[in-house]
């Protein structure tokens, strides 16, 4: 077994009785980077020096016995689309290829707090606008357990680069599934927290009001150390709810007696795969035996939700990308006469096909004249789609069903086809227009490619969500299964 499969808890032990080094842990990784990232294209920047530097810097603290951070000495990759101080942060466009920020955003802050090393940037959809991670300005990332397929998109590489073993844990962005999709697709578990439970300062803003950072890791419990070390309130961030975070690892009971679980109706119906609906129904009868019951349920607005997403997620854009033009940020454009054109040139040659797309569908959204018949009333259907899981809260602990309608397809498979594509999302979109929190976690495999259950709960009771993860992941292997690559 490589030391890279082990857990933190068992790597923390073994770095306690002196059995590892910090240096022991990096050198594995950057191993394993060096081996597989060719094939499987998960790192746009490696952070190699700094990394073994750090390495060398916990060690000394490891022998002189200083207080030691929840994650000591624990690799990690982040999506590059969350700032790292001196480390190129590109969100994987041409716009920013060269960009260099001046300070870490919040959760890398306390990651370094925690003691992490980051490893390096990781490959993403561009500026998270995507489902497959081909929509990367600089190349795509590959599916660890069939190359020919895609990761997921948009933490398309996040998930990926977990999955392969490159790095331990990573951390992604979700904000219509972006975490959630990629983890089903690789056979990771991944979080998308409550909406306002992370700080997204420092996180380049897609879609401000439903993006959120989030964990990606090979097992829950290693989630929930990684959540439990970059939740809470943060004055930089306006949005940033003031809660008491609770112990999270204290919720891995193993015990679901008694919980009730809603399992709408709508997520088990027309266009879900049958290889998918059966390890769904598996998972139900696994939990079933583990003391907990299920009940059909609806919830009747989801079917609005997908174009609700669009509508809002891509007005929210074409707001936020309006500063990169070449003079407040991004790529300046030769190819221009004056400053009109300027303007126009550097955001036609940085920005790739999708965001151009949604940049143009969102200011038509927004324009005058169509506001109210767009924008505004997309704002209602939203209400709405947030009142459906109220509801099945007042009488249930839980909603589960499938992450992804489908497994992994194949690279190229939809790029010409944008709304079949934006499908993909039609499970996790709802969850991010609600607010609530959601967890993906390997439930076994169609066709050879991994399947995820989809595990939703209250707002701010990641708590639930952990324990009744914990207890199927138990009482199942899946989460074992490794890629052969």
């Amino acid at each position: 077994m490589s030391i890279l499969d082990k857990k933190i808890s068992e790597l923390h032990q073994l770095l306690h009785t002196k059995e590892l080094s910090v240096t022991d842990i990096v050198d594995a990784t950057f191993d394993r980077i060096h081996q597989v990232d060719d094939k499987v294209k998960a790192f746009l920047t490696l952070n190699e020096e700094y990394s073994r530097i750090k390495a060398k810097q916990l060690d000394e603290k490891l022998v002189s016995g200083a207080d030691r951070g929840l994650l000591f000495g624990m690799p990690i990759g982040i999506k590059d689309n969350i700032v790292t101080k001196g480390i190129r942060t590109t969100c994987a466009s041409r716009i920013l290829e060269n960009f260099e920020p001046i300070y870490d955003a919040t959760v890398v802050e306390r990651l370094n707090q925690a003691d992490t090393i980051t490893i390096g940037k990781l490959n993403m959809d561009e500026f998270a606008m995507g489902s497959s991670n081909e929509n990367s300005g600089f190349h795509p990332t590959h599916n660890p357990w069939d190359l020919s397929c895609v990761p997921g998109g948009s933490s398309g590489a996040s998930a990926a680069s977990v999955s392969a073993g490159e790095v331990l844990f990573s951390l992604g962005s979700d904000t219509g599934g972006s975490i959630r999709q990629p983890a089903a697709f690789c056979g990771v578990v991944g979080l998308k927290p409550t909406y306002g439970l992370v700080s997204r300062y420092g996180l380049v803003a897609f879609a401000s009001s439903l993006d959120q950072i989030g964990p990606v890791t090979r097992n829950v419990e290693d989630n929930a150390y990684l959540l439990q070390a970059i939740a809470g309130n943060d004055p930089m961030d306006s949005t940033s709810a003031k809660v008491n975070i609770p112990d999270y690892l204290a919720s891995f009971t193993g015990d679901v007696r008694g919980l009730k679980i809603a399992v709408p109706k709508e997520y088990l119906g027309e266009g879900v795969e049958p290889g998918v609906k059966e390890r769904i129904m598996e998972a139900l009868k696994v939990l079933e035996r583990l003391g907990a019951t299920w009940e059909e349920v609806s919830l009747p607005h989801s079917r609005y939700a997908l174009a609700t997403y669009y509508l809002l997620s891509s007005s929210e854009a074409s707001a936020n990308l309006s500063r990169f033009d070449g003079v407040r940020y991004g790529l300046r454009s030769d190819n221009s006469d004056n400053l009109i054109e300027m303007y126009k040139q550097s955001r036609s040659e940085g920005f790739g096909e999708e965001v151009k797309r949604r940049i143009m569908l969102g200011t038509f959204a927004l324009s005058s004249g169509y506001y109210d018949a767009y924008y505004k009333k997309a704002q209602k259907v939203r209400t709405l789609i947030k009142e459906d899981f109220t509801n099945i809260f007042e009488k249930y602990d839980v909603i589960i069903g499938p992450t992804t309608p489908s497994a992994s397809f194949k690279c190229g498979s939809m790029t010409k086809d944008p709304l079949t594509m934006y499908m993909n999302d039609i499970l996790t979109i709802p969850v991010n227009l609600a607010g609530v929190p959601a967890i993906s976690v390997p439930c076994g495999f169609s066709d050879g490619l991994p399947i995820g259950l989809q595990i939703i709960g209250k707002h701010f009771d990641e708590s639930t969500i952990y324990r009744v993860a914990h207890a199927f992941e138990q009482a199942t292997d899946h989460h074992t299964e490794k890629p052969k690559l």
